[in-house]
Formats: C-alpha cells, sequence, structure tokens
C-alpha cells in the first residue's frame, strides 16, 4: 500500500509543480535549453513557432528565448492558423503585443520567407507541434523555410517534437511529383510516420535543399510511442485538431471532408471523428463498414447536429469512427473503405460528380489522381490500398537512414 500511495503522491506533485519535469520525453527546446542554448548564443534568431512551441510546463519558446540575456531573439514567423494559433484563412503581418516582436505571416499572400526578412538575421529555429499527415501543412511550411534558409545561407535549426500518430504507421499514396502543393509539399506517404526533425533530414537530403541544417532530438521519444506514452501536455495544433487522438482520425476522413459532400464533424464536437449527413441510413451503413472486417476499427451508429459548416443546423445520420487497436490500425485504407461504401451504397448522393470545384484539391490531397478515378470505376478498395503499399514498402527503406530514433 505504502508504494502505491507514493506513486499518487508523486503525480499529484507532477502535477502541482509546474516547473517540474515529468514526462518520459524531453522535446527538442528543453534538451536545448539543457545544454544552455549553445547553437544561438549571440546570435540573431527568428523563431518558427505558434501556440504549440512550449515546454512540459507551458512555457513559451518566445518567454524561453527571451528569458536568456545572451541570446537575441529578433522575430516570429507564423504558420498557417497564426502565432496564437486560432485563425481560419490567410494571416497579416503583426506586432506581439506582449514582447514588441515582429510576427511575419506564413500563410498569407506569399507561403515563403521574405528574404528581407533575414538580412539581420543569423540562424532560424523551428518549434512547431506536427500531427503526422502530409496534407497538414505545418511540414510545407517546413520545406519552404528550409529553402530559403539554404538561399540566403542561414543555418535552419529543428527543435523536435513527437509524432502523435506514433514513428510506426506508415499508409496511403505516395504523393506524385504533378501534384505537389502547398497541401502536399513532398513525395512521401499520407501518413509517414516520422517527426518533423526526420522529415527535415528527408527534405534535405532527398529533394536537395541543403541547406545547413541540425537536428535537436528529444531525449526519451521512442517510435512506439502514442501521445499519452509520452508524459507531454497536449496543446491544440490549429482550431479543428483539439485533443491528442484527433490526429488518428484525421487521415481518416480529411479527404473525404475535401470533398464537401458529407460532413466529417468539422462544426460539431467531434472533428473528424464522425462522417453523416441527413440521407445516411446510420444503422445500415455502420453493419455496412462493419462487414469489412477492418483491423483495429468498430463503426458506431452515430446522430448529430453541426453547429457550423457543411449541414448546419441539420440532424445528420452516420458513424463514429472507434478505433480500439492503434497497433493494427490502417487509417488511410480506412478512408478509402468508407468512402467505397458511400460510392456503392448512396450512388446519387456521394459521387465525385457533385464536388467538381472539390476535385483538384482532393486530388492533391491524396498525392494522386488514381485513388479517384478508381473509386469513379467501382474498383474495390482493397485494389487502391495494394496499388499504393508498394510505394509505401518503397519509402519505408529509403526513409531508414533519416530516422533518429528506434
Amino acid at each position: 500500500m505504502k508504494i502505491k500511495y507514493n506513486f499518487v503522491f508523486l503525480v499529484v506533485f507532477c502535477l502541482s509543480i509546474g516547473q517540474i519535469n515529468c514526462a518520459a520525453v524531453k522535446t527538442g527546446i528543453e534538451v536545448l535549453r539543457e545544454r544552455n542554448f549553445d547553437l544561438l548564443q549571440g546570435r540573431r534568431i527568428a523563431l518558427i513557432t505558434n501556440q504549440t512551441g512550449v515546454d512540459s510546463s507551458f512555457w513559451s519558446d518566445v518567454d524561453i528565448l527571451r528569458s536568456e540575456t545572451s541570446l537575441k531573439l529578433a522575430a516570429i514567423l507564423a504558420p498557417e492558423h497564426g502565432f496564437f494559433g486560432g485563425v481560419q484563412g490567410e494571416i497579416a503581418d503583426s506586432v506581439d503585443s506582449k514582447t514588441g516582436l515582429p510576427v511575419f505571416s506564413l500563410y498569407g499572400s506569399s507561403r515563403t520567407i521574405a528574404d528581407e526578412w533575414l538580412k539581420d538575421i543569423d540562424v532560424i529555429v523551428f518549434d512547431i507541434q506536427d500531427i503526422g499527415s502530409r496534407s497538414y501543412t505545418y511540414i510545407s511550411t517546413l520545406k519552404l523555410a528550409m529553402e530559403s534558409a539554404a538561399r540566403n545561407k542561414k543555418e535552419f535549426v529543428v527543435l523536435d517534437r513527437p509524432n502523435p500518430v506514433n514513428g510506426v504507421i506508415v499508409d496511403g499514396p505516395v504523393l506524385e511529383t504533378n501534384f505537389k502543393s502547398f497541401i502536399g509539399i513532398a513525395e512521401i506517404p499520407y501518413i509517414h510516420g516520422m517527426t518533423v526533425g526526420e522529415l527535415a533530414l528527408f527534405f534535405n537530403e532527398e529533394l536537395g535543399i541543403r541547406c545547413k541544417l541540425t537536428i535537436i532530438p528529444m531525449d526519451g521519444w521512442k517510435r512506439s510511442m502514442n501521445w499519452d506514452d509520452t508524459g507531454l501536455p497536449w496543446v491544440p495544433t490549429s482550431p479543428h485538431i483539439p485533443e491528442p487522438d484527433t490526429p488518428w482520425y484525421y487521415p481518416v476522413t480529411g479527404p473525404i471532408g475535401e470533398l464537401s459532400i458529407v460532413s466529417v464533424g468539422v462544426g460539431y464536437t467531434l472533428p473528424f471523428k464522425v462522417v453523416g449527413a441527413p440521407w445516411i441510413d446510420a444503422v445500415k451503413f455502420a453493419e455496412e463498414l462493419n462487414k469489412k472486417n477492418l483491423d483495429g476499427v468498430f463503426f458506431h451508429p452515430f446522430y448529430f447536429k453541426p453547429y457550423y459548416g457543411l449541414f448546419k443546423e441539420q440532424f445528420c445520420n452516420g458513424i463514429r469512427i472507434v478505433i480500439n487497436d492503434r497497433n493494427r490500425f490502417k487509417p488511410f485504407e480506412v478512408c478509402l473503405a468508407i468512402m467505397d461504401t458511400l460510392i456503392k451504397k448512396y450512388p446519387e448522393k456521394f459521387n465525385f460528380s457533385l464536388a467538381k470545384d472539390r476535385i483538384n484539391t482532393f486530388d492533391n490531397v491524396c498525392g494522386t489522381d488514381i485513388v479517384r478515378k478508381s473509386l469513379m470505376s467501382g474498383s474495390e478498395y482493397r485494389t487502391i490500398v495494394n496499388w499504393y503499399m508498394k510505394g509505401v514498402s518503397e519509402f519505408v527503406e529509403k526513409r531508414k537512414k533519416y530516422l533518429l530514433y528506434h
């Protein structure tokens, strides 16, 4: 009993004493702090970050760097959703009211770092929490920023963070070069299973960026870890990724949501965790999906009314996605199975001709038009999975030399 009480006391103590790091994992900013910021001493710093750039006590990178008198934080650069993370749509340059620092937008009329912003900068530091899917634009910002660093001969430092969908699962088509866009910046699978530090190494070598790159790895992270295993606090990475498990659902329904034919919970309290529409029979839809015996997932009949967005204030019938075995779960395969079922069960309600103005975006998210064309031709979803797995296998082999963790 004494051991049990000591454990409970330790948990309570860790939660109540904010300055003590009880997490199993130390992020890059914490590792760099333990090194007394050796890479940044006496240098003018441009920091690419947002609300996720915090340590395990929720102390922001900006405050951490500004607290060190030997460091010179000169500018903040903000990705999609802005420095504070709550903005939808393009963002403008601004000034941080707390520090007086300029905040340059990397999601405005341009997505790149302007050369003039870097004229008095010595080093660019990147610290943003990614979610593990290719279409999430923070890794696009990473690549474009690295290219700016190379062009301006500036050192680029990545403070690494966990992949919340672990570092094991790799699934979905490898992007084809002619479908490259800001929502698909590199030839990697849809679920890549890498950290931002590992991706930076991959981009620098495989895409020929060749900037002067330094990664500050995490301490204690393992590829098999789920977010809960890290002991780190979760900060919503964007308005519709509110919880640490949402990144598991984003690659399942995110591509479907791009078509704007069914609701995927954006506008309701379960973003990316449900699929529904007024014309769906929830029970039959769930039964049809459960018959497929997909690994690691169960489909529960579900009813909801979105507060905004598609089908606002209309009752929707559909399914709630329940992941019951993350070790066997294949997100993009489940995405295809849902679309396959919708197309075959509701051909007049769910088809690509109803989303003509969204087809290019859908193809860019998928990284190919083969997914769409195969579904339109009536191909069974497993045929598409078998096709893209060859590219996945080749990528898994290629990425090995860039992996920083076991």
